[in-house]
């Protein structure tokens, strides 16, 4: 797979996992897509756009239930005006520096054993967190999950995120403040319109129980059993996600990870139009 965003409808598989998990008969997706519509159109003082296409990114996540689909548009509005200091206009250009310079987030360009996109974040020695801030990682998740969740498959399949700790020293911990803990805690479960399945820690030295006693208090159960800690036991890894799709860098069977963030920065710019648009919904501001 090269460096692309899959825009095409939801193949034979994704359908069917979609009518399994997500209730998407139909019936559902009509009368899912009319409702959501209504609730918009209605709403004076919230603005999205009521594209079918568009309504399935919320409606998706939310298994079809419309009420539950606006309820996470009003959440993703909210996060937006709560962290406007930080996302308010914000384009990849902003953070051009950080993606094209610096190993910190990556994308795999291929999906798993599940059709899901892997991201993976580089948190230990290659993280200088002087070059790039907590703030600044967060923008860049921010932008990737804006141009995942156009992808029909990656609404359906979901997403897996990889933290790789390897070599993490007191410069990183000191790097990850509470603030960026908190806000990104608060966007995976309140205000990211996708399926996140996994997240896996690896290469987790000792020092990451101080990280992660920072986040634990605020993770809710749902969350939790999603996560997976394996230290550098990659067997216990491959019990998720097995050799056959994972690189060198985890012990699979893929050549080891010869991109980084540079490689899809030029994805992200061509995608710019649907960011600019996104930056437009939200609360409708007062005049």
């Amino acid at each position: 797979m090269s460096f692309t965003l899959l825009l095409d409808p939801p193949g034979p598989e994704a359908r069917a996992l979609a009518e399994k998990e997500l209730r998407e008969t139909e019936e559902n997706v009509k009368k899912g897509i009319e409702t959501l519509r209504k609730y918009i159109e209605e709403d004076k003082t919230i603005y999205f756009s009521t594209d079918d296409d568009f309504l399935m990114i919320f409606l998706r996540p939310c298994k079809f239930y419309p009420e539950s689909a606006f309820e996470l548009m009003k959440r993703v509005a909210d996060f937006k005006v709560k962290h406007a200091v930080l996302l308010h206009n914000l384009m990849p250009e902003d953070e051009k520096n950080a993606f094209v310079e610096h190993n910190v987030v990556n994308i795999f360009k291929h999906r798993d054993h599940k059709n899901r996109r892997m991201m993976m974040v580089n948190c230990g020695k290659l993280w200088d967190p002087s070059k790039v801030s907590s703030d600044q990682i967060f923008r860049i998740f921010y932008l990737i999950h804006e141009l995942a969740m156009y992808e029909p498959e990656t609404q359906i399949f979901g997403s897996v995120v990889i933290m790789d700790f390897d070599g993490l020293s007191m410069k990183q911990i000191t790097g990850m403040t509470p603030s960026f803990s908190m806000r990104l805690l608060s966007f995976i479960q309140d205000a990211m319109p996708l399926r996140l399945k996994e997240i896996h820690f690896v290469k987790q030295p000792f020092l990451f129980k101080m990280v992660w006693q920072m986040f634990k208090p605020f993770v809710r159960e749902k969350l939790r059993n999603r996560m997976f800690f394996h230290g550098s036991k990659m067997s216990s890894f491959h019990a998720h996600i097995p050799p056959s799709h994972l690189p060198k860098n985890y012990d699979g069977e893929l050549p080891e990870i010869d991109y980084t963030g540079a490689d899809w920065y030029p994805i992200v710019i061509s995608h710019e139009d649907k960011i600019k648009k996104w930056n437009t919904y939200g609360y409708v501001k007062n005049k």
